[in-house]
């Protein structure tokens, strides 16, 4: 698909343009950037693409700086909602900023990013009422999720400390109602849905890995099933997103790439502690039907669920993608899917995602952005640049 855009862009020009465009013209624009990351010519002269240099931990390095320098907000204690002066706090996507400070502190070890880590872990209670609960159950468990990578990663029991505080509240969710679960929400105990309930099973299987507490493990097998008994389509395993939300105990159907990449963790995660292979097959299977659904990823690239909320989608998807990569008992042939369609995607955005040097990232990997880049989709982003600087590490790119 990209080489025939390319074929048709190139039909469309004046060849000898093309050669005209000097090495002299091109160093200019490079060194416009303060930061580490340039930009590449599509074409050599002899109208052939050249080989791309994906600067993949360079790159990395570049989105961090740009998320630091013009997203945290003036007080530096939490990341603000878009580049272009709306200064409003979301604990929702600065729950996921800690996380992609983590990868960060994962992937090069330095002391910069455990410093921000932690900057952020003390700014969001500050930036939310000098309390880290709040009334939504699934932003408390992306927080709890984050708050534990920090502390696995790092050994800072503050972050340990705050996940346990947020556990115990976010348990006040589960009831029986629609058969089980926890709510989405303290004030619609009612509705369900998977990203109140797939980040749960992630958290609580890895609390267990650290504090072997059974109870933990426990819940998150009952959690599991009733997820994959109500919300997953057993025709084809793509994952539904909840039941009940408008008080008629009907299922919504839409389908988000989001809440795909979080069953796949969740059942990975399972599978990582109890070695029980049901729970590895779901999680192949619900990854190769959200690849191969045309809706959800037309093309080969995860669509677009515009800004805002929908912003941060597809980036959690690739997170739990990528982890399903390096399971090392994922088989040959399902490892190679799973690598090429996240190759694939990492190297669209990278060549045609990203604007260079403003480094702003679009919501559609196809094409530039324009106007406005919310943190939201920013993350997404940086999401899959750090999840093929981690593949490539592991020499699956």
């Amino acid at each position: 698909m990209v080489q025939a855009i390319y074929t048709t862009i190139m039909k469309i020009r004046n060849i000898s343009i093309i050669k005209t465009i000097t090495l002299a013209a091109f160093v200019p624009m490079v060194l416009s950037s303060c930061l580490k990351d340039k930009a590449f010519p599509l074409y050599d002269s002899n109208n052939q693409r050249p080989p791309v240099n994906y600067t993949w931990d360079k790159t990395a390095d570049s989105l961090q700086e740009k998320l630091y320098t013009t997203y945290l907000s003036s007080n530096a204690k939490y990341f603000v909602q878009d580049n272009a002066g709306n200064n409003t706090f979301h604990y929702w996507p600065n729950a996921h900023v800690l996380d992609v400070l983590t990868d960060g502190y994962t992937r090069s070890k330095s002391e910069v990013y455990k410093q921000r880590m932690k900057a952020l872990l003390t700014g969001i209670k500050d930036s939310n009422g000098n309390s880290y609960i709040n009334d939504y159950y699934d932003d408390m468990e992306w927080l709890a999720v984050s708050s534990l990578r920090a502390y696995i990663e790092t050994q800072d029991a503050a972050f340990l400390d705050v996940a346990n505080l947020l556990w115990a509240d976010i348990k006040t969710g589960l009831n029986n109602n629609q058969g089980g679960g926890i709510a989405w929400r303290k004030s619609q105990l009612d509705y369900k849905n998977t990203p109140a309930n797939a980040p749960a099973i992630i958290f609580a299987v890895r609390l267990n890995r650290v504090n072997n507490n059974a109870a933990d493990l426990d819940l998150a097998k009952s959690l599991y099933t009733w997820l994959k008994g109500k919300l997953i389509d057993p025709s084809t395993g793509i994952v539904w997103d909840g039941i009940n939300g408008n008080g008629d105990g009907q299922i919504s159907k839409n389908k988000y790439t989001y809440n795909q990449g979080i069953y796949v963790g969740a059942a990975l995660e399972l599978y990582k502690t109890t070695k029980d292979g049901v729970y590895l097959q779901d999680a192949v299977r619900t990854a190769k039907a959200a690849i191969n659904d045309n809706e959800l990823t037309p093309g080969g690239i995860l669509k677009s669920e515009g800004q805002g909320d929908g912003g941060l989608f597809k980036g959690i998807l690739i997170r739990y993608f990528t982890l399903l990569a390096q399971e090392p008992d994922v088989s040959a042939s399902d490892r190679d899917v799973l690598v090429k369609f996240l190759k694939y995607n990492a190297q669209t955005l990278f060549t045609n995602g990203i604007d260079r040097p403003a480094l702003t990232i679009s919501p559609d990997w196809n094409k530039k952005p324009s106007g406005t880049t919310d943190l939201t989709t920013q993350l997404s982003g940086m999401m899959l640049i750090e999840a093929a600087a981690a593949l490539n590490t592991a020499k699956l790119f």
